[in-house]
């Protein structure tokens, strides 16, 4: 008996096995509807956005079209006067347009460059991701604030309803409905929308003391004296900027799942993740590269099937469908939908002149299609919710010696009991009181 309970304690510390639960938490369909609906409410408000059209576009000729984002990713510093030279004789495009495309783009030459196992590519690709961040901030600062704000009010409805259902599903074994996920994630939608703004607004709270003495450091004589006297406070600040933006960046992911697992507030929330960093930082590393390689290898495998499922229905479309196109001799399938592969699941598109009818037929197709590539995004969403509520817990049993099945419920309302109504009852008399009546 001995040996069986050490074994067990062995196996018990080895609680990475657990993340591998997460591909069959994240393909569940609650998860999906809700991953799905808020990827679609945040396309539709960048789509909406994109009406004021303030990316200028260049006309290249047989090269196609240049925007303002890929001439800033290769000529950053020639940026202004390519805006100035096509601003007003060039064409417009939108901000979200601009930069789904782009990312698009670099995500499949993500694909590609690790298929071919290219890792400078990959870090290539990466690089110009985070260039574009940068350009959005640095020229649509104004769109990107707006769009911000709408983007972290969905993730704060979703991603807490997702967190959630994972937390009580990883520590109970429940499944709740999505009006209980929505219900939790509404009422605590406060703390999971401050959450991922407060260190930002702390870091720019002591950065403006630093800029404050920098500021007072151009008074002539006196400002350099008071900057060298305070160069030990702007150091302590400049040292607590990088605490907490370590903590910020290495455990952002633990923020949302803190508020679902343990019922916090935004500063408990950033408390407890940065706790769990400093505490058992090559830990948490290592639970997220297993998340991340395991969560590859899913997405590999949840692409596949898409693929296949467009790929067998449009062979079998094909072999139905003998009509050529009109104006080209190809298949009118061919022309309405291009053939999709593993690495462009809407397929290339093909210039085709179309009629009105096969016009309609191919927005609709697309439109489906759409609804395939979204889906596949959204497991990606519910995957990234549902591995790092799992790592919270793992990290809070090593660090807090918190059970995993220890979970914030909602308190149960206080019943009262109904009060004797006293006049309605008959008097009693004791029996000594009685007893002492009858006596002579």
């Amino acid at each position: 008996m001995s040996g069986q309970e050490q074994s067990s304690k062995v196996l018990d510390n080895f609680l990475f096995p657990k993340i591998f639960q997460t591909f069959r938490m994240a393909i569940q369909p609650s998860k999906l509807i809700i991953a799905f609906s808020a990827l679609a409410i945040i396309c539709l408000a960048g789509w909406i956005m994109d009406f004021t059209n303030t990316v200028v576009v260049m006309n290249a000729g047989t090269q196609g079209q240049i925007t303002e984002l890929e001439f800033y990713i290769s000529n950053p510093e020639q940026l202004q006067s390519f805006i100035e030279a096509y601003e007003k004789k060039g064409y417009r495009a939108g901000v979200f347009s601009t930069l789904w495309r782009f990312a698009s783009a670099r995500f499949h030459g993500v694909l590609i460059s690790l298929s071919e196992l290219d890792i400078p590519s990959v870090k290539t690709n990466i690089a110009e991701y985070f260039k574009a961040v940068v350009w959005a901030l640095r020229y649509h600062l104004l769109y990107c604030i707006i769009f911000f704000a709408i983007n972290l009010a969905v993730i704060s409805v979703a991603g807490g309803s997702l967190c959630r259902i994972a937390a009580l599903q990883f520590a109970r074994g429940e499944k709740p409905g999505l009006s209980e996920a929505l219900r939790f994630s509404t009422k605590k939608f406060t703390s999971f929308f401050a959450t991922p703004l407060t260190p930002a607004g702390i870091i720019i709270f002591i950065g403006l003391f630093i800029f404050l003495l920098g500021l007072i450091g151009n008074i002539p004589w006196v400002g350099e004296l008071i900057m060298g006297i305070s160069m030990p406070l702007a150091l302590i600040a400049g040292a607590l900027i990088a605490v907490i933006s370590i903590g910020t960046i290495a455990g952002f992911n633990l923020m949302f799942p803190a508020v679902a697992y343990d019922g916090s507030d935004c500063f408990d929330a950033i408390s407890r993740s940065f706790s769990y960093v400093y505490a058992r930082p090559w830990r948490m590393g290592f639970y997220t590269a297993i998340a991340a390689v395991y969560g590859a290898i899913c997405y590999a495998f949840v692409r596949l099937f898409a693929f296949l499922l467009l790929l067998v229905t449009h062979l079998f479309l094909r072999f139905g469908i003998m009509v050529t196109n009109s104006s080209k001799e190809i298949s009118k399938l061919t022309a309405i939908w291009p053939e999709p592969n593993f690495m462009n699941l809407l397929g290339s598109s093909s210039l085709v002149t179309l009629n009105w009818s096969e016009s309609i037929a191919a927005f609709l197709v697309h439109l489906f299609l759409l609804v395939v590539v979204g889906l596949l995004v959204s497991f990606i969403i519910s995957f990234y919710f549902s591995a790092n509520t799992i790592i919270y817990s793992l990290m809070r049993n090593r660090v807090d010696n918190t059970a995993p099945d220890d979970i914030y419920t909602h308190p149960a309302p206080i019943t009262h009991e109904p009060k004797p109504n006293w006049c309605e009852t008959e008097p009693t008399v004791t029996t000594e009181h009685k007893s002492e009546e009858t006596q002579p």
